[in-house]
Order: structure tokens, then sequence, then C-alpha cells
């Protein structure tokens, strides 16, 4: 089984969604984990959003990068730009991906306007983690 871990700064949205979807679209032909340089929780939105679209990730916990240093990992996907300047070397042949989700946690507005934020990044996360499970696994 194949291990994959999914990177952002603070594991509270776009790797938590990423981590729900890549979860649902791989299903047992990987083992999904998801970690941030720092730990900010998990972001009530991202776990309303998500729940929208069949996905829990209500029980997901925030992780910090340091916690999977001794595994060995097979993929690594960085959803932020931040993470991949900023995250410590893996001494590992894991095969490295990068996608610059935008952060829906800095969306400004009402609360409509910042759930909508919420689902667009969802959606083209969706879309990402859909193509990666079928053409890596």
């Amino acid at each position: 089984m194949k291990k994959i871990l999914v990177l952002c700064t603070g594991n509270s949205c776009r790797s938590q969604i990423a981590e729900g979807y890549l979860r649902f679209f791989a299903g047992k032909k990987a083992s999904i984990y998801s970690a941030g340089i720092e730990t900010h929780g998990v972001n009530p939105r991202a776990i309303a959003i998500m729940k929208e679209d069949g996905v829990d990730i209500s029980k997901h916990t925030s992780n910090n990068v340091e916690e999977y240093k001794d595994l060995d990992f097979d993929f690594v996907i960085t959803v932020c730009d931040n993470a991949k300047e900023n995250c410590p070397y893996f001494p590992s042949s894991a095969l490295k991906f990068h996608e610059n989700f935008p952060d829906p946690a800095r969306a400004k507005g009402t609360e409509q306007e910042i759930m909508q934020e919420f689902r667009n990044v969802r959606d083209m996360i969706k879309s990402y983690c859909e193509l990666f499970v079928k053409e890596q696994l």
C-alpha cells in the first residue's frame, strides 16, 4: 500500500481537505496522512464544506510534519507555497508534487462569501485529488 503525505502551513484547511478527498478516491490503495509545518487545528468551515460533499473530516487531527519524519512516504504533496519553501527535508525517495491552492482561511467578506471561497477551494482540491489518484495509483 502506498503512503501519501499532504503538507500545508497549519494543517487546518487545504491539507485536511486534500487528505479527505485522497482517502475517498484512493480507498484501500493508499494510506493518507496530512501535516503542517505548524498546527492550527482543523478549521470548522473546512469540516462543514466537506460534510456538504459527503466527506467527514470531523475526526481529523492537526499534525506537525515532525511527527512523520520516520515514515517512508511514496508521495509528498505540498498544497501551498509556504509549505513547499519551508518544509524540512525528507530523506526518502518520495515523489514530490506541488499545487498552490488559495488559502480559504484568509477569505474576507460576509459569512456567505467566506463559505463560498471555502467551497471554491474545496472543488479545486477535489479535482486535483481525483486526477492524482487516477494518474499515480
